[in-house]
């Protein structure tokens, strides 16, 4: 469900906002809100929240073996996009199985708000590669 209203989307944003994201600031168009969750010893997992229009660059989490990454959709509505894909409408309860070394992006909406569960898979040599922004062109081409 798309939520433009912010009162009512921290409603039902259940992992909560956080604090700004200002260490990766850089890699995002628009403001988002990083709340990690866990023990980072065990595994980190992270309620990304991101303000209608926003979204990550294009990026590669890669990995000589296993890595990746999941993201599970917990409130407002977004979109996900592989390299040379189609973009998926992402909503709550969608779950995405991100494989290592593929291009993609993720990110709000223009209009709602969108949250996300991002989970880094386990692996070895495990980094992370920002590309490119998602142009404004590019993006205002998603229904």
């Amino acid at each position: 469900m798309k939520i433009m209203d912010k009162a009512e989307f921290d409603q039902v944003n259940i992992f909560g906002q956080g604090q700004f994201n200002s260490a990766y600031a850089q890699y995002f168009i628009g403001n988002s809100y990083l709340n990690p969750l866990g023990d980072p010893k065990v595994g980190m997992i992270s309620n990304v929240t991101f303000e209608p229009g926003c979204r990550n660059n294009w990026h590669i989490h890669k990995a000589s073996s296993g890595g990746g990454q999941m993201i599970i959709c917990v409130a407002g509505e977004g979109w996900y996009q592989e390299e040379g894909k189609e973009p998926v409408s992402l909503v709550p309860g969608t779950v995405i199985a991100i494989p290592a070394n593929v291009k993609h992006w993720h990110g709000a909406k223009k209009d709602s708000w969108f949250a996300h569960l991002a989970y880094g898979l386990p692996g070895t040599d495990c980094s992370a590669e920002w590309c490119e922004p998602v142009s404004d062109e590019e993006y205002s081409k998603l229904k």
